[in-house]
């Protein structure tokens, strides 16, 4: 079928562009039976609204803005992906746009959202990876853009918000492995300037403490969030004279790192050492063995942080957004009694 104009579709109902127009877009002053001849007239005929011209008249750039956290391999991160897709589900259901702005550096990141919001060429902005404390968050409130942090801050009373407790899921990791057996636990963590890698951290120190565990400095490694640094940092923790018996590790692409060190020494995950990722992105059903892990709800979440966003945009109240959501222990193939503890 051939699409239709809003002249075309004006000529054929015998009515003004104005009026037409109005209908489509649900205004008050149109009445409804004009409203639903309309929408039953541009139904029957493939009308297409001109999405530049709306724009322009409307002022609304209908368009969201993603700023991609700045790290080196971030745009190969699985979790992204899975984020992205529910976003974009959203967005487009409103036949709005998603912008994907990829940054070179932390500071690259606020000269980008400034650009964004002086531009005009979105009406709101995600952002993710937030720090404790977050200079894009305080750039956002400073120039009046709308926007919906992916996880929170120190300071993130007043602002929209999307985050998973991060600290409840590694505190039930720990546990879970208590349970197991396990008394000698370690821990892959991520940058502390990150708002999650500290809470993912206090989490497994809490598990420990609810296990009546010891709190070893010595069994806390740091690594950035790829599979390299989860590979160093185990290499790390597979020095020590005492080796643990198993891991809580910062994400799944570092417990993928991890699990590669301990293959490299003779030892299989699972078996010798226990291993228990955290994200829950497809990969981690495939690797060998799969992945136990504490799986976030990827792109359910994205999905909810576009329509959070956009609630904002209408003109709701930011503060009035803000959810905690949990994650899950997926039980795969890593996460096992020590040996010692094999009937």
């Amino acid at each position: 079928m051939n699409k239709i104009g809003l002249r075309a579709l004006s000529q054929h109902l015998g009515l003004t562009e104005g009026t037409v127009s109005r209908a489509i877009n649900d205004y008050p002053d149109i009445s409804a039976r004009t409203r639903e001849r309309v929408k039953s007239a541009a139904a029957e005929l493939g009308y297409r609204p001109n999405s530049s011209a709306r724009r322009l008249a409307t002022g609304n750039a209908e368009c969201i803005g993603y700023v991609m956290p700045w790290q080196d391999g971030h745009i190969s991160e699985p979790f992204l992906g899975e984020l992205l897709e529910g976003l974009s589900q959203t967005v487009s259901k409103r036949h709005w746009d998603l912008n994907l702005a990829v940054s070179r550096s932390a500071k690259d990141e606020l000269a980008i959202i400034t650009r964004l919001a002086e531009s005009g060429r979105v009406s709101g902005v995600v952002i993710s990876r937030t720090m404790t404390h977050d200079p894009r968050i305080e750039k956002l409130r400073d120039i009046g853009m709308p926007f919906v942090s992916h996880g929170r801050t120190l300071d993130s009373a007043d602002h929209a918000w999307f985050d998973i407790d991060n600290f409840s899921a590694f505190r039930e990791a720990v546990s879970h492995l208590v349970e197991l057996g396990h008394e000698s636990i370690a821990h892959i963590h991520g940058p502390l300037d990150y708002n999650f890698a500290v809470d993912r951290r206090a989490g497994y120190r809490r598990g420990l403490l609810d296990g009546n565990l010891d709190l070893d400095p010595a069994l806390e490694a740091k690594s950035d969030m790829t599979v390299d640094g989860g590979y160093r940092a185990m290499r790390y923790l597979l020095s020590l004279r005492a080796v643990p018996t198993a891991v809580v590790c910062v994400s799944d692409m570092v417990a993928v790192g991890a699990m590669k060190a301990i293959r490299e020494t003779g030892r299989q995950p699972g078996r010798e050492i226990s291993i228990v990722g955290y994200d829950g992105v497809p990969l981690s059903e495939h690797t060998h063995p799969a992945l136990t892990t504490m799986a976030q709800p990827l792109q359910s979440a994205g999905a909810r942080i576009g329509e959070m966003l956009l609630a904002v945009i209408d003109g709701d109240r930011p503060a009035d957004h803000q959810e905690l959501w949990r994650a899950t222990l997926e039980r795969r193939e890593t996460d096992g009694p020590p040996i010692a503890a094999d009937p």
